[in-house]
């Protein structure tokens, strides 16, 4: 758009595709295509029992990867309070309230925006307002263009019916599904837990099983039963009963439940006419699988099934099933990425340069002035650096076939989620500390294109080394004396690894209690807004001079980088945000995914950032 006539105050997408929402759906491109160029009231909160909530509106614009909003507030009290909120960067997110939604399995396909919303947290940290256009105490205007890195707002249905296209998917088997959702993978079946899980007629086969199994062991059991009762008849019944839901029954104490017992639950139902289950019943057992549980001969009745009538008595049981609807990643830690990718400013252009005027040495002093003195002249020296892009991608395919097959759920929209997920982690772990891939390595993401904050220049950078020999007390002692030096925005945050932040956490005085007992605690004692694990931290290491056989080594280990992400500019040209691209291969029969984009990352502003390394030797060689 470039520079234009002010016709909006902010805007961000109001939703992003392909995006699973907080209920679990996911809404599909083009579902809110007829919005495009609606205008909608711009709320607070989602709250619409009170006209001052209405802050203004927004025009929405729909995209290939979502709908993005435009945002004009108004000049009511509620308005003015949401500008200041939105220029400070108090509230940076966005949500949507939509209804009349049409969804296939749990993919929206329909839906209607009702409105947009300024809210105090969306439903995923990534969303936040993208772009600033305020008008500037002389009337120019800026404009923002960069991609929207951000998710997508939850749906808020709000009681509304949602109307599903079934896709040959009845609501008892969707049912069983979210409620298998809710079992521990960990956790062993018991045998009553498996045969709850049969249809009754599975289950008919089973009681039926079981009774041939007690008519076939009549005559090898009798006198053993007989020599029961006897003893039984001697002191009273003295038959052992275990409570199956008793977890303290000692573990050599035998089930309760004879093969005699049984057999006379069958006869009762046999001579009743009653159901089974009724007969259980009667015997003093709430459910069949309670008694089969208590049955002592339980495992050698199953163990000799195939015997009784059904051989692969395992093919009636039900089907294993996933816990969830998409296979799970095993990944790192990415919590920390929103709070570096998503947190940089993103400015329209590509190629950043910086030019600062370095007045700190003495000669740019204001001077006293004597009598008939020649007065002396300043000079300013002038420092420029410039930063141009670099591309960043990642490139994916799948067979047709397989994309037919699969019909659990969209592995497309599942594998666009992987493809934006690592593409904003990498260029996240460039930012701060580099992609770590040697400088000869063609995949390597240049660091003059996208610069880390860790090995920046000195002029932004400021570099604080620790001594070999600190302990963690005397650590955080010189990240609290180092801090004076920041002179970036505001108050910074505290990037560093998972064991430095530990070891900060287990301090204790000389009493044993802790020093720290919340990380709150511990940020608010460096000096900073809050401490952000970021696991890719860990083992980055500069050798400053080599071992050698004879002498020992030294290098420096990062422990911890305090910056403000809002000084740190990712710049895209318009067409290089971040797309994604996708082509079929006729002859191959294959569908190839692309998501990539050409970008440029550099501190702009003087000393704000400073990086902690802790000096360490390295043993001699051999």
């Amino acid at each position: 758009m470039g520079k234009q006539k002010k016709t909006y105050d902010f805007s961000g997408y109001a939703t992003k595709v392909g995006i699973k929402c907080s209920d679990g759906r996911t809404i599909l491109q083009d579902a809110f295509a007829h919005c495009d160029g609606k205008k909608v009231p711009l709320v607070y909160q989602h709250l619409h029992n009170d006209p001052k909530n209405v802050l203004g509106h927004a025009v929405l614009e729909n995209r290939p990867d979502g709908v993005y909003a435009y945002c004009s507030l108004n000049n009511t009290e509620a308005g003015k309070t949401a500008k200041a909120l939105v220029q400070h960067g108090d509230i940076s997110a966005l949500s949507i309230y939509a209804n009349s939604l049409v969804q296939k399995s749990s993919n929206v396909i329909h839906g209607v925006i009702r409105e947009v919303s300024l809210v105090l947290s969306g439903a995923n940290p990534e969303a936040y307002i993208d772009n600033l256009a305020f008008e500037h105490s002389d009337g120019s205007i800026t404009t923002d263009e960069s991609e929207a890195f951000i998710c997508a707002g939850a749906i808020i249905h709000d009681g509304i019916e949602i109307p599903e296209v079934s896709d040959n998917q009845d609501s008892s088997e969707e049912s069983i599904s979210h409620a298998d959702d809710k079992k521990d993978p960990e956790d062993q079946k018991t045998v009553g837990e498996v045969f709850d899980t049969l249809n009754e007629e599975q289950k008919t086969v089973v009681y039926t099983m079981i009774a041939q199994a007690l008519e076939t062991q009549d005559g090898e059991d009798e006198d053993e039963e007989k020599e029961d009762v006897k003893h039984s008849n001697i002191k009273g019944d003295e038959t052992m009963k275990k409570n199956i839901f008793d977890k303290d029954s000692a573990a050599t104490e035998v089930k309760g439940l004879s093969r005699a017992d049984l057999r006379s639950i069958f006869n009762d139902a046999r001579q009743s006419q009653s159901t089974l289950k009724n007969a259980f019943l009667a015997h003093g057992y709430e459910s069949i699988s309670d008694a089969l549980a208590d049955y002592e001969h339980q495992d050698e009745v199953l163990a000799h099934a195939a015997t009784y009538g059904i051989d692969n008595i395992g093919y009636l049981f039900p089907d294993a099933r996933t816990t969830t609807n998409t296979p799970q990643f095993i990944k790192r830690d990415t919590e920390w990425v929103s709070k570096v990718f998503g947190a940089a400013k993103h400015v329209p252009f590509s190629r950043i340069k910086t030019v600062l005027a370095d007045i700190t040495a003495d000669e740019a002093r204001a001077r006293g002035y004597i009598k008939g003195n020649e007065k002396a002249d300043e000079v300013i020296t002038l420092l420029k650096r410039t930063t141009d892009p670099q591309t960043v991608y990642k490139k994916q395919k799948l067979d047709r076939d397989d994309i037919v097959d699969i019909t659990d759920f969209d592995v497309v929209v599942w594998l666009r989620m992987e493809m934006r997920m690592m593409l904003e982690e990498e260029i996240a772990r460039a930012q701060l500390v580099g992609d770590g891939r040697l400088s000869s390595s063609d995949d390597k993401i240049k660091e003059d294109k996208i610069r880390p904050i860790a090995t920046d220049d000195a002029i932004y950078t400021i570099e604080i080394q620790i001594p070999t020999t600190a302990t963690t007390a005397q650590m955080i002692d010189e990240i609290i004396k180092g801090r004076k030096q920041y002179k970036g925005t505001g108050t910074p945050a505290f990037y560093t690894t998972p064991d430095v932040n530990g070891d900060m956490l287990l301090l204790k005085d000389t009493t044993g209690r802790r020093l720290y007992n919340t990380e709150a605690d511990l940020a608010a004692g460096i000096r900073a807004r809050e401490i952000i694990e970021v696991p890719v931290m860990e083992n980055k290491v500069v050798v400053l001079t080599p071992a050698t056989v004879s002498e020992t080594g030294l290098q420096k280990r990062l422990v911890g980088i305090s910056v403000n992400m809002t000084d740190y500019s990712l710049g895209a040209d318009k067409g290089g945000s971040i797309s994604m691209f996708d082509d079929f291969d006729i002859d191959f029969n294959q569908f190839k995914y692309l998501i990539e984009t050409r970008c440029s990352g550099a501190l702009t502003m003087p000393h704000s950032a400073i990086a902690y390394w802790k000096l360490e030797t390295i043993p001699k060689l051999g």
